[in-house]
């Protein structure tokens, strides 16, 4: 290394990760630094797809660099997304899943399956490779939220090929079924249904899997944290306090389970329902807030049409405070996953 692509680094070793408190040559963020005259060339290479820091980092990088280092003028920043790998994944995983987040509430009808179908709808326009789970085994809906409707997997090497809808590749127990007739399981069914998911689907490499659970604190969040490695839960609830108690007795069951909570998500806000549960339910908990999303009737409509309001109505207030929930989320898990590896970044699945 020259000496002045020694000096830039150095400089860029001032440069802080805001969400990590710690410096992105340390975290190994800087790659392919190059001296092109006075221009210094490389490039930052980001925890999630979905970061919504990129400003951040040009300014800071801009400032450190530019004027700092003798015969540097300008600097030229390309960007690349490494997801990191939950240390936890492997052993009874055998699938190239670099996280895995459970998406729960206290009780029905808050609207956690249109926060799960947005937020890996959200991922998967930034760039992310998405898996989508619908682990309300009994009740399934994500076949309609996605859009895909009630067909049936393709069978390739004895393994199901899921469905894929906006970039997300999406299993339910919806394709499996008639959709007229009722799913009827007992406990030990519904543990063997969710296992399947992960070990009989060819999902292919994944920087996240979303899996949607059904309401409550029954067998399925129970199963699923006893056989794989969580990377954490996501809870929704509405604004009102009968939500906000049943998603704190959510909360404390992921705590039993030892399951990280990446956050809080505030569905349905507005006039109707109030707002601001949600929020105190975070702090209260210690834990962040990832989002308050507005009621709107185009919302039930996305989810009646398979339509997912992030993707077909961007520019509305809930389709912008659904893409600014899945940044929070992408950058929650990133720190979640590399503070439980001591932060060592960027692990890479081979």
């Amino acid at each position: 290394m020259s000496d002045t692509a020694a000096q830039v680094m150095a400089a860029l070793s001032t440069v802080i990760e805001p969400e990590l408190h710690r410096d992105i040559v340390s975290l190994n963020m800087v790659r392919d630094l190059t001296i092109n005259g006075k221009t210094a060339a490389f490039t930052i290479v980001l925890t999630t797809p979905a970061c919504p820091l990129k400003n951040v980092f040009q300014e800071r990088c801009h400032a450190a660099v530019v004027g700092k280092v003798p015969g540097i003028e300008r600097i030229d920043i390309k960007w690349d997304a490494q997801v990191p790998t939950d240390r936890k994944m492997g052993g009874n995983l055998d699938v190239p899943i670099r996280s895995i987040i459970a998406v729960g509430s206290g009780k029905g009808g808050v609207g956690k399956s249109t926060v799960s179908t947005n937020l890996a709808a959200a991922l998967a326009e930034a760039g992310a490779r998405v898996g989508l789970i619908d682990a309300d085994i009994l009740n399934p809906n994500l076949p309609m939220m996605t859009g895909v409707g009630y067909g049936r997997p393709r069978i390739k090497d004895d393994k199901m090929i899921p469905i894929e809808a906006y970039g997300i590749k999406v299993m339910s127990t919806g394709f499996l079924i008639d959709p007229s007739k009722p799913m009827i399981m007992r406990g030990p069914m519904l543990h063997s249904a969710i296992r399947q998911f992960f070990t009989d689907v060819d999902w292919g490499d994944l920087d996240y899997m979303i899996v949607d659970l059904p309401p409550g604190t029954g067998d399925a969040p129970l199963s699923l944290a006893q056989s794989f490695p969580l990377t954490g839960a996501i809870i929704v609830t509405q604004p009102q306090d009968v939500a906000v108690s049943d998603a704190l007795r959510c909360a404390a069951m992921f705590d039993q389970l030892r399951v990280p909570i990446l956050g809080i998500v505030e569905n349905m806000a507005g006039e109707f329902f109030g707002s601001g549960g949600g929020e105190r339910l975070a702090k209260e908990r210690g834990v962040p807030f990832l989002g308050r999303i507005p009621l709107d009737a185009e919302v039930r409509k996305g989810g009646d049409f398979g339509r997912p309001t992030v993707i077909h109505a961007p520019e509305t207030p809930a389709g912008r405070a659904f893409a600014e929930m899945a940044q929070n989320a992408a950058a929650r898990i990133s720190v979640v996953m590399l503070q439980a590896s001591d932060v060592i970044p960027l692990t890479v699945i081979e």
